[in-house]
């Protein structure tokens, strides 16, 4: 955990690996995920490297390994997940892989080729026993007008798609002019079409027609329509002797399709336990020559190297694993890890979560990943992200439903149902469970605050006001109280107010006519406190920053002035806040003055007579405060440009002379450095710090104004639970007698609807984006630049880092 308030220290190093045990040394780093290896060949095609005939016999072999699967899949069978992660396969290993699977590929077509076939001339034989079978209910057959009696009849029969019968039938009657008897019937049982693969009630037909010229046609016709024609024996000896024989081939056929059948089950038994294994390790043997294609070959040393990135604490590790990869590749000498290699290059970002902080951590990444070794601002974001949101989203009840619906997800965290669905909002939920369970507990102890649940007042405590007092003692008569329905408590009666309710908004506030008032004034107040707050501790954030880096002048240069510049405007206005919270009461709150108007006043350096000062002095403190502000604007502006051209100056002086120890060649050979190059330096050093200066002091009244959305959006959700409460629920109890009681139980449904759907899903969605807009723009640009890139270690698991 320690890294995650800022990225791990990552170096640069050099990896020094002997041909014989670069494999071995390769797949042991993978299998623990540790380093990030850069490419020394980028200007190599991939199709002219060391490795590509390694890789390809992979991406052959995983050629052969989707035959297999889609076998699998047309057999019905789902290959499984692989039981156990198995390592890359060695070279032998690799061959027997290899060897097998091919082998299982060919037995396969084989089986699979027979078995079609032997499907097919089952298929035929059955279909010729239907039409042997239908053909023998024809005993005699007409003559038709014209034709001789002693002409012999011949016979046509055969299976047609049952689609084309119609058309099929006009046609013959058309061509042959009537000289034929045709006969149609379903076949008694479906059959498989071999051209779709569907089941099919074939339509079996027999054709009795005169004359060599007419059985022409009617082949050419039967051709064209795709019939399937089976010779018909004139004779009903034949006919008999016929089925007969072909009763003994189907039952010969089906033993052997049945052996068959029991044979390709077998192969596809062999495939299924083999395929997963088989799958992750030439995946795995892939991926490591891709990782060998990166490295350089040294010819006179006869090894390779590799450039990688490594976290400094990883070192020993990545030693371990080299040592064990050297012993496993048979090699006596042991593959090194250099030492580091110094560059100028930012290194990439390593922050180590767990399943708790990756939610929380993904929010900041979605920003920008954080720069090599800056503040996090993940870790505070779990605390102040949930917080903020709850302001926004503070009720009991809708707190509570959000609360239970991520605990059921944390416990159940481990059931892959869970885990292995396919809805993507559903799996964004799910990642983000501990961040609602979190964002659910705020709400619940934000709703206490407000004293609302379902927008209604829970009375905890006994209520602080007392109505029955200000009866007692006021002068209202019966016409009075009949006159006006709506009362106004006044706390300047003796014993009306008994002092201030222990925890939260008293309750009697909901039952008030002004309580939207006063709601209106606590949490406007509310939310700029807490945004100023809240900006000046990402102010604070910066502070970690300068001290790391080494920029202690920024601290006097950047941060002080930052610091004085919002809190003489915005702290003292906090001030302002809290100090007529304490200074006025209800007595004299008629008389107290306008902090607004004050502020105005503040910025115009004058006063006005109507609005009262708040305490003695208060004009000379605001005009010393106002100059305060505004000088620390020169110094944020050109405090930091001056000091970095003071700073370079010298060493611009010294390449002049010849002196410099970063001198190139090309800067020696043009005789120095080139004066347009300083001004340009400095010039762009003051084009930022210009952008940043602007940007700070508008942001700092913008950002302010824009925490006052948690006072919105807090009233928007009040009133809709409110309207909903009054719109649909209410209505359910306004008859208590047995109809009411049915009436309630629809009302309660539609009430439970729209609470799910309105005010946790959409209201819950809009205050979960309007927090995330306050931690990415006001929160985080006061300190975090988030212009780093994540580390990807080579593994073959998932990442090891989270």
């Amino acid at each position: 955990m320690g890294s995650l308030f800022r990225s791990e220290e990552v170096c640069l190093a050099q990896l020094f690996l002997q041909s014989a045990s670069a494999y071995s040394c390769i797949s042991e780093l993978g299998e623990r995920g540790l380093l990030e290896f850069r490419d020394l060949n980028p200007k190599v095609s991939p199709f002219q490297r060391r490795f590509v005939g390694e890789v390809r016999r992979c991406e052959e072999m995983e050629k052969t390994f989707t035959f297999l699967q889609q076998e699998l899949r047309s057999a019905g069978r789902v290959p499984g997940p692989c039981p156990e992660s198995p390592r890359a396969p060695a070279a032998r290993e690799a061959l027997r892989v290899q060897e097998q699977s091919e082998q299982l590929a060919q037995e396969l077509r084989e089986v699979s080729r027979n078995r079609a076939s032997l499907r097919g001339r089952l298929r035929d034989l059955r279909q010729y026993l239907h039409v042997l079978r239908e053909g023998q209910r024809f005993t005699s057959l007409p003559v038709g007008p014209g034709v001789p009696a002693d002409l012999g009849v011949l016979f046509v029969a055969g299976v047609i798609h049952p689609w084309r019968v119609t058309a099929f039938e006009r046609l013959l009657w058309r061509a042959c002019r009537g000289y034929l008897v045709a006969s149609f019937v379903e076949m008694p049982e479906p059959m498989e079409d071999p051209a779709s693969g569907e089941s099919i009630t074939w339509v079996i037909f027999l054709i009795s027609y005169w004359g060599e010229q007419i059985g022409q046609k009617i082949h050419k016709i039967s051709d064209c329509f795709h019939c399937q024609v089976y010779p018909y024996p004139e004779s009903e000896a034949s006919r008999t002797d016929t089925i007969t024989g072909l009763h003994s081939q189907i039952q010969d056929l089906s033993v052997v399709l049945e052996e068959t059948e029991q044979y390709l089950a077998q192969v596809l038994d062999k495939v299924a336990l083999a395929l997963p294994t088989w799958r992750v390790q030439v995946q795995k043997m892939k991926a490591i020559y891709l990782v060998l294609n990166q490295c350089s070959f040294d010819v006179t040393e006869k090894c390779l190297i590799a450039e990688v990135w490594c976290p400094v604490r990883d070192l020993t590790q990545v030693q371990d694993a080299l040592r064990q990869g050297s012993v496993s590749g048979s090699v006596s000498s042991v593959a090194l890890c250099s030492h580091r290699i110094p560059t100028s290059e930012s290194p990439p970002t390593l922050i180590r979560t767990n399943k708790f902080t990756a939610g929380f951590q993904s929010i900041v990444d979605a920003y920008g990943v954080a720069s090599y070794q800056e503040v996090n601002p993940a870790p505070y974001a779990i605390i102040t992200f949930p917080f903020i949101f709850a302001i926004m989203f503070g009720d009991v009840g809708h707190g509570l439903l959000m609360f239970l619906f991520a605990l059921w997800m944390v416990l159940y965290e481990d059931s892959p149902r869970l885990r292995q669905g396919t809805n993507e909002i559903w799996l964004m939920f799910f990642e983000g469970r501990y961040l609602i369970l979190l964002m659910g507990a705020f709400s619940i102890y934000t709703g206490f605050i407000y004293n609302e649940c379902f927008s209604k007042a829970t009375a905890i405590f006994p209520s602080a006001w007392s109505v029955a007092t200000m009866a007692n003692r006021s002068s209202w008569s019966s016409a009075y109280l009949a006159t006006h329905p709506s009362l106004t408590l006044d706390p300047n009666v003796t014993g009306v107010f008994r002092g201030p309710y222990p925890f939260g908004i008293d309750p009697i506030w909901s039952l008030a006519t002004n309580h939207l008032n006063f709601l209106n004034s606590f949490k406007m107040k509310m939310s700029v406190v807490l945004g100023i707050v809240h900006m000046g501790f990402g102010i604070v954030l910066g502070v970690f920053n300068h001290v790391h880096f080494q920029q202690r002048h920024r601290l006097v240069l950047e941060f002080l002035p930052e610091m004085i510049f919002l809190l003489a405007l915005f702290g003292y206005l906090v001030f302002l806040i809290f100090y007529k919270w304490i200074k006025f009461s209800a007595a004299d709150s008629l008389v107290a003055p306008s902090i607004l108007i004050h502020f105005i006043d503040m910025f115009l350096f004058t006063s006005n007579a109507e609005n009262l000062p708040l305490y003695p002095g208060q004009v000379p403190v605001q005009m010393v405060l106002v100059v305060l502000a505004l000088a620390s604007v020169p110094v944020l502006l050109l405090g930091t440009p001056l000091y970095q051209w003071c700073q370079q100056r010298p060493l611009l002086e010294g390449q002049e002379a010849g002196n410099s120890v970063n001198a190139t060649k090309e800067d020696v050979e043009s005789g120095g450095h080139s004066p347009d190059a300083k001004h340009l330096d400095f010039t762009e050093i003051f084009m930022h710090q210009a952008i940043h200066t602007i940007e700070y002091c508008l942001g700092c009244v913008s950002n302010t104004a824009s925490y006052l959305r948690l006072w919105a959006l807090s009233l928007a959700h009040a009133q809709l639970s409110e309207v909903l409460w009054t719109m649909v629920m209410r209505n359910g109890f306004v008859r208590l007698s047995y109809v009411g009681g049915v009436v309630l139980v629809p009302v309660f449904a539609s009430f439970a609807v729209l609470t799910v759907a309105i005010l946790l899903v959409m209201e819950g969605l809009s205050a979960f984006l309007h927090a995330l807009r306050l931690h990415w723009v006001e929160f985080q640009n006061k300190f975090y630049v988030g212009a780093g890139y994540k580390l990807c270690p080579f593994a073959f698991a998932p990442d090891t880092w989270e």
